[in-house]
């Protein structure tokens, strides 16, 4: 496909308007372009396919949604029988115990929401003065004006000048970095600490042993509010329902998306324990002044419901963790290629090769995603590294086609 209005996010569009990969179909763990040929989606499209392509149950439930009740908002005191139904189901994975649900459209959403959260509960609590939000270096936190500001991949903020204030990043996998610029903010100024449990769009690091839990404990000492993002990590990524359960957390909020429809509608939201939320649930007068327009839709719910169900019933949850060592042994196999720096992986239905900075600075990361490609499987760019994240109904035998893909690529470039 050639010459197009449609402007790419995260695009040079000097190079898409005229060369373009455009996608016509998808079934299972494969999608096919505008020529009928198929591609294995090693990435389940933007993180998000877990249940697979194709699921002709999500669409039937929204399809019969939109017959009863296509769209209707939940400001104020209106709600839906479907948004009630996701919210009670997914508080009752959480593992927070009488959590409440905070619906959005994306995950972009979810973090704004649950920055201005932090900030508004501090603020009900007599410490307007806890504004500061602390991040890690290459995380990735979406593209609105919070996240980008809480990011930590510095080509995502420049060039849009200052957005949020109050902000600052520590080492990604240090956590003495965060108590260290808690003693240098004073904790008395902080609101909350945002973290992955697996960074993914700074380049796929999974977290150093004991970082994650070190970092709640630091969090919980100073009275900060922990913020898990699991937008990516959710919904069976690493084999649990949001993530962060794997290593024994239980935080202040999380943040959610992708996984919780399999991409089929746009929906995200944030889990906020009990605590935080009560401020605003047990007095009167304390509005949360914030909310999406499609905040609760309810085919989107339904469609949310039917996922849900998908992944009860097949056990795709734990799938992650059935598949997680296959998909790191297919990657490790080219740990030792001339081209290769690092193969990362090991946590989850997630893996990444870095490539040397001699390719990188030849251009080697580009050209590799493309030759895969051309070898039939989809694979990401994130940074230095070529990252996937495939489908959770994935075979060992197709996992094997990427890790075939990566070594047939990367014996072109030498």
């Amino acid at each position: 496909m050639s010459s197009t209005a449609l402007w790419h996010p995260f695009a040079d569009m000097f190079e898409v308007k005229s060369s373009s990969f455009c996608v016509t179909k998808a079934e299972g763990v494969w999608i096919y372009d505008d020529s009928g040929r198929r591609y294995l989606d090693g990435t389940a499209s933007l993180w998000y396919a877990n249940a697979g392509h194709g699921r002709t149950e999500i669409v039937e439930a929204a399809a019969a949604q939109m017959r009863e009740l296509e769209s209707y908002f939940v400001f104020n005191d209106y709600t839906n029988p479907p948004a009630e139904e996701l919210a009670s189901r997914l508080a009752d994975l959480a593992p927070m115990p009488n959590s409440k649900i905070f619906l959005t459209t994306g995950g972009g959403e979810a973090i704004d929401t649950a920055a201005k959260l932090a900030r508004q509960y501090w603020a009900q609590r007599g410490q307007p003065q806890r504004t500061h939000i602390l991040s890690r270096g290459n995380a990735y936190h979406g593209t609105n004006g919070m996240g980008t500001s809480i990011g930590g991949i510095d080509a995502n903020q420049a060039g849009f000048g200052q957005l949020v204030p109050e902000t600052g990043r520590v080492a990604h996998d240090d956590a003495e970095s965060l108590r260290e610029a808690i003693e240098r903010i004073g904790a008395e100024k902080i609101a909350a600490f945002f973290a992955e449990p697996v960074i993914g769009a700074g380049g796929l690091h999974p977290p150093e042993p004991g970082y994650l839990e070190a970092v709640a404990k630091i969090c919980s000492e100073n009275g900060i509010l922990f913020v898990a993002d699991s937008v990516i990590c959710g919904f069976g990524r690493v084999g649990t329902w949001f993530g962060v359960e794997r290593w024994g957390l239980r935080p202040d909020m999380i943040t959610f998306a992708k996984g919780v429809t399999s991409g089929y509608l746009p929906l995200g939201g944030v889990v906020v324990a009990e605590q935080v939320a009560e401020p605003f649930w047990d007095e009167p007068g304390r509005v949360f002044r914030h909310g999406a327009t499609y905040s609760g839709h309810p085919t989107v719910a339904a469609a949310a419901l039917a996922n849900l169900d998908i992944l009860e019933r097949e056990k795709l949850i734990a799938r992650s963790d059935e598949l997680e060592r296959p998909l790191h042994d297919a990657l490790a196999q080219v740990t030792d290629h001339p081209a290769v720096a690092e193969v990362r992986g090991g946590t989850g239905l997630l893996g990444a090769v870095e490539l040397t900075a001699e390719q990188l600075q030849a251009g080697g990361l580009g050209a590799l995603q493309k030759k895969i490609r051309e070898l039939g499987v989809i694979v990401r760019p994130l940074g230095k590294a070529l990252a996937v994240s495939p489908p959770l109904i994935i075979t060992e035998e197709e996992i094997g086609l990427i890790g075939k893909a990566f070594a047939e690529g990367l014996d072109t470039l030498v």
